[in-house]
């Protein structure tokens, strides 16, 4: 058993739990880590003699902490100064991985595509405990922010990134496209786009091809009368504009139907934002950390498979037994 240092006492010995530490504390227990170990392992390079530079599920944390956390590029300066990090990240002082270990470690992921693995896992590890159902399924984009500014290397804006607008205001970034589950809220496919993307025209990345229905908001109008989605046997339960039902009289007994329906929809969409909460409130995810459509997507499916795991937290910590199975 490794000693205890006089920090490390220090710290144990303190009056209150922070909601940091509960936090990780929660995700310890329900981060299925053996499992995602297995996905990675085979391509983990190993250093002199076979031997590990820095563990896999040290450096797999790590990882994890960056994107609960926001700390990309300062993961190396956070994991120095907060001890709580390095406690979950299972480091000592004398073993914090570098800068360039941590972004050879998430260009290691990107490469192989395991976030897309990663995902899947999560999802096939929640489905086994019926959380994840795939009968229906709601679909919905969200505008995730990236830098405008030209002062960098190249003088130039991420040219994978484009402008759109929503409303009367721009926006400068990318898009993300999820496909979640009807029942259980919860996230099982992530496409990203530039910003300028039309949603109804990515509406096949999101979809399993299990679905029954299909719900989404108006800017989906219309994909019932695509063709390639013509022979699917989905009810596509898609809002309604405004002025299709407010011609009518808003006071009048058609309009005031239409209203209640159009209701009830929304009421079935409201689970797809609960992600995207997770992902920029929760986790603090609101600008693209790296150039190019390729790594800032792997960070979002990553995002999403972690976001999972926070949405059910509770109900699998009713049964801790299974968490790390």
């Amino acid at each position: 058993m490794k000693q205890i240092t006089f920090a490390g006492a220090e710290y144990s010995n303190k009056r209150k739990q922070t909601r940091k530490e509960l936090f990780l504390e929660e995700m310890e227990q329900v981060v299925p880590l053996n499992g995602l170990i297995g996905l990675i392992e085979l391509h983990y390079p190993r250093g002199e003699g076979g031997r590990l530079s820095y563990p896999l599920i040290a450096m797999l944390r790590v990882h994890f902490l960056q994107n609960w956390s926001g700390y990309d590029p300062a993961m190396e300066e956070a994991l120095y100064e907060t001890m709580i990090l390095r406690q979950f990240a299972g480091l000592e002082l004398d073993q914090i991985p570098d800068r360039t270990t941590i972004l050879n470690f998430h260009r290691l992921l990107e490469r192989h595509e395991l976030a897309t693995e990663i995902l899947a896992a999560i999802n096939g590890y929640l489905r086994d405990r019926d959380l994840s159902l795939r009968q229906g399924i709601i679909v919905n984009a969200t505008l995730i922010h990236a830098p405008s500014s030209t002062k960098n290397k190249d003088s130039k804006r991420d040219p994978e990134m484009h402008q759109t607008r929503k409303g009367n205001h721009y926006y400068f970034g990318m898009k993300a496209h999820i496909g979640v589950d009807e029942k259980s809220g919860l996230v099982h496919s992530v496409a990203g786009t530039a910003a300028n993307v039309a949603d109804v025209t990515r509406i096949s990345k999101p979809l399993h091809g299990e679905e029954s229905t299909v719900s989404a908001d108006a800017g989906y109008t219309g994909v019932e009368k695509c063709a390639e989605y013509a022979d699917r046997k989905v009810v596509w339960q898609i809002a309604a504009r405004r002025g299709c039902y407010q011609k009518f009289g808003k006071q009048s007994f058609l309009c005031l139907t239409l209203r209640q329906i159009e209701h009830a929809k929304a009421r079935i969409r409201a689970k797809v934002e609960h992600p995207f909460r997770v992902i920029k409130c929760q986790f603090g995810y609101t600008k693209v950390c790296f150039r190019g459509l390729a790594k800032n997507t792997a960070q979002l499916i990553t995002l999403c498979a972690l976001s999972n795991l926070w949405m059910v937290r509770r109900v699998l910590l009713t049964n801790t037994g299974e968490v790390r199975s």
